[in-house]
């Protein structure tokens, strides 16, 4: 880690990969190897993600969290389909039709909620609707989830309980989008099974990007059934690498001594850090709990000019109606340093 005083806070892709996925790299370098998947690295990965999520699972590397969660969804949903998410969700907001380009025309439908955690009732409700809908409304095919959420929030194992069992009631599958899935898991003090299938969810995207990874995700199946003739749509979107083993290495080091949990533990602890003295700060509003590695803040606008002319960055976000000033969003990672988050706190 750098002694410079960090002064970006866009988003935890800013920040480097970490030196055990550089040295798997290196060592992943030596020889040839069996090309698109068919390596020795690929079959270990699939082997380590079993136990970790302590039960059979069928994995594929992917390079993005957007091919990741957009092939996943194509596996679950027919292009006559819908997905039921949250309105914050980035499969609908962030990632350019990609979910409906890949499903091939399955229709997003977002589901309001007040802090990026789907409500039930509202679940309930959006699948009623629908259903009510006969052949006017694409048939609801899947529930798509995000842990941690767009708006640094979290569900409880509980929560996913009750919403992934009123989706299967109905009929659907379950997908998560798990870019931030680490720092869920860090914070909720459980275990990868306990956050994933034993509460429900069909079909994880596991991401390692934002974690320490160059460019590494993994969509994780636990039931095998709905991974058939996946990889042949991994390969047709042009998703297959044919060196998989390098995509493969960077997942197998973060996942080496738990790594991947140690990265996301530090990452949250520095959001925890920003959240508290934010609070000590009289002009600032937190509109949302800080559970994850994403800090949400209100802030006077020429405090937000003042950070951004002394070099800071961060994403603005559409200010809630009624409140003055800039709703910002600020982002930790695994490099953070509490030096870090102190001159962000001076600075203010």
């Amino acid at each position: 880690m750098s002694d410079e005083i960090r002064k970006n806070f866009a988003s935890d892709n800013i920040a480097p990969a970490c030196p055990e996925v550089l040295d798997a790299l290196l060592r992943a370098n030596r020889g040839p190897a069996p090309a698109y998947g068919s390596d020795e690295l690929t079959g270990e990965l699939e082997r380590r993600f079993a136990i970790l999520f302590e039960r059979g699972l069928i994995s594929f590397p992917v390079a993005t969290g957007t091919a990741a969660n957009s092939l996943a969804l194509s596996a679950l949903v027919p292009p006559y389909g819908a997905v039921l998410c949250d309105q914050s969700a980035h499969i609908a907001n962030d990632e350019g039709g990609a979910p409906e380009f890949f499903t091939h025309g399955a229709k997003l439908i977002p589901i309001p909620s007040p802090d990026g955690r789907m409500k039930p009732d509202a679940l309930r409700a959006a699948i009623e609707l629908n259903r009510l809908g006969g052949l006017q409304s694409p048939p609801a095919r899947a529930l798509s989830l995000t842990q941690s959420t767009e708006w640094g929030t979290l569900y409880t194992l509980d929560d996913l309980r009750e919403l992934t069992t009123i989706a299967h009631d109905g009929g659907m599958t379950v997908h998560m989008d798990g870019a931030r899935f680490a720092n869920a898991v860090a914070a909720l003090g459980c275990t990868a099974a306990q956050a994933s299938w034993e509460v429900g969810i069909d079909v994880l995207t596991f991401g390692g990007t934002k974690n320490g990874a160059i460019a590494a995700e993994a969509v994780l199946f636990f039931t095998p059934s709905l991974a058939e003739d996946f990889l042949r749509r991994v390969k047709r979107s042009g998703h297959l690498w044919s060196k998989q083993r390098f995509m493969s290495a960077q997942l197998l080091a973060l996942l080496e001594n738990d790594l991947w949990l140690d990265h996301a533990r530090q990452a949250n602890a520095m959001a925890e850090r920003l959240a508290h003295g934010l609070h000590r700060y009289t002009a600032a509003t937190l509109p949302y709990e800080t559970q994850a590695n994403e800090v949400f803040v209100v802030l006077p606008k020429a405090v937000t000019q003042a950070l951004e002319d002394a070099g800071y960055r961060f994403y603005r976000w559409p200010t809630p109606p009624g409140v003055t000033g800039d709703l910002i969003r600020l982002v930790t990672d695994f490099t953070t340093t509490t030096h870090d988050i102190d001159a962000l706190l001076a600075a203010l």
